[in-house]
């Protein structure tokens, strides 16, 4: 505590309203950069707080713990995921763990779909052939692609994310498999009519495969060559989970051979992407940087919800969105 008030750092600067709260009840440090803060930074940052606002970015581990110290309270993740974070680390020693779910979902079905149809349609290819000077007359033949509507789509993981792609999806009269670890109820694959199949069974069949798993143990590498050469030839690929679900060497041997028809991700593996990477090289790989959160509504709840969280921590109250609550069970 700082003249009454706890201490707390904020990795990132996040929209307005959530700093001003942060700032009128808390001793707060708010990294100013747009570059997360240099881990040596970071450690030296954190110590002595009783809270600490993070991004995915900063990795939360027993060495952050360590220089905390043991008066930290809670750690709020801004975002839904929390692979950056060590929950059974933070657990162990009684620090609240908060992220912000739900918010995301529609947003980044949003993305999910724009930057299938992006692809699909071959948009950034046509956007650079117009600033190159080169679009001369129409022609027959000029950037043509698959068509969306009445195409097959394979959704990779049916949680929130995933069904709300699906009813985008059956807009466009598209048929709807997908794949996840767990089968769907009767109920919601009646809602979508959407078929559950084996991986193996639904990669071969499907024109467009959107990617929606958490990133665990078994998704890791879960679309490598072995998987890519399963996929039709005139596919296309689209992740907005997490990077390294997808081996970007394998993808990128894909696409330029051929094998399958183009890639559209929101992330990669590692974030940022170097800019000696193949996939940058190769016209029928669309990537851009991590958005698909990134709508003003839905940034500004995500903080609302961080914030809310952190709040809650340091007062020694339940947080709204914990990760572990196991840690109130302590005795």
């Amino acid at each position: 505590m700082t003249d009454g008030r706890p201490k707390v750092f904020v990795a990132r600067l996040i929209p307005d309203e959530a700093i001003a709260s942060i700032n009128a009840a808390c001793d707060a440090q708010v990294w100013q950069d747009e570059l997360p803060p240099p881990r040596a930074t970071l450690l030296d940052a954190i110590r002595g707080c009783d809270g600490v606002l993070t991004l995915l970015t900063d990795k939360v581990d027993d060495e952050f713990l360590d220089a905390a110290g043991s008066q930290l309270k809670v750690v709020s993740n801004y975002a839904v995921g929390f692979d950056n974070v060590d929950v059974p680390a933070c657990t162990a020693r009684g620090v609240a763990v908060g992220n912000t779910p739900g918010v995301l979902t529609e947003t980044t079905a949003d993305l999910a779909w724009a930057l299938l149809m992006a692809a699909a349609r071959r948009l950034p290819e046509g956007d650079r052939y117009v600033r190159a000077g080169k679009w001369k007359t129409w022609g027959p033949l000029l950037l043509l692609g698959p068509d969306v509507h009445g195409a097959t789509i394979g959704i990779v993981g049916f949680g929130r994310i995933g069904q709300a792609v699906a009813r985008r999806a059956a807009g466009f009269g598209m048929t709807i498999l997908y794949h996840d670890v767990q089968r769907a109820s009767p109920e919601v694959e009646a809602e979508f009519g959407a078929i559950f199949l084996p991986l193996e069974e639904l990669l071969p069949r499907v024109d467009f495969v959107s990617l929606h798993v958490n990133l665990t143990h078994d998704t890791h590498g879960l679309i490598n060559a072995e998987k890519l050469s399963w996929m039709k030839p005139p596919a296309v690929l689209v992740n907005t989970s997490r990077g390294p679900v997808v081996n970007g060497s394998d993808l990128a041997a894909a696409l330029r051979s051929g094998q399958i028809f183009a890639a559209a991700l929101d992330v990669t593996d590692p974030e940022p992407i170097p800019a000696d990477d193949p996939l940058l090289s190769l016209d029928n790989c669309l990537v851009v940087p991590h958005i698909a959160s990134a709508s003003r509504a839905t940034r500004g709840k995500m903080a609302e919800m961080a914030a809310a969280n952190l709040l809650a921590g340091v007062r020694d109250e339940r947080i709204p969105t914990p990760v572990n609550p196991e840690v109130y069970e302590r005795t």
